[in-house]
């Protein structure tokens, strides 16, 4: 069994005060609650857990642990939403250069959309003036030798 399902399953205990309990908030079955418990206590050499037929309590050991196991679970589950996050929504930098009249006119209400439905992409626009060149004929090109 995973070390992490055993700390979840042994915190859920804690919480609902009762190995049915946990078992009914995790949707498994009590006996393999008590089988989670009894690995985790083997592991660490500890006895986590007073048992009796009426209740469960937490020994000192098991109270430190207690503390120490939420602050570690709650840090596990902030890291992998935050991993999951970074790949469920894009994010970066976009630079569009597009002549100056076509970038106000058009993409610049298209811009103002997408960066609404991804702000974690920042959007940099580069306008620059579109100039005529004039064509030279193929004899006046420097690469052109005789």
């Amino acid at each position: 069994m995973d070390r992490f399902d055993n700390m979840r399953v042994f915190a859920k205990v804690v919480e609902s005060a009762s190995f049915t309990g946990a078992a009914a908030r995790l949707g498994i079955s009590a006996s393999m609650v008590s089988q989670h418990v009894k690995e985790l206590e083997e592991r660490l050499g500890a006895r986590l857990l007073n048992r009796t037929t009426r209740k469960v309590s937490l020994t000192e050991t098991g109270r430190a642990y207690y503390e120490r196991c939420t602050r570690l679970l709650a840090d596990l589950e902030e890291t992998e939403q935050a991993v999951s996050d970074m790949h469920a929504a894009p994010r970066g930098e976009l630079r569009v250069n597009a002549a100056t009249t076509f970038g106000i006119v058009q993409l610049a209400p298209a811009i103002a959309d997408f960066t609404a439905r991804f702000p974690a992409i920042s959007v940099e626009l580069i306008g620059y003036r579109r100039q005529l060149l004039r064509r030279l004929p193929f004899e006046n090109c420097a690469t052109h030798r005789r």
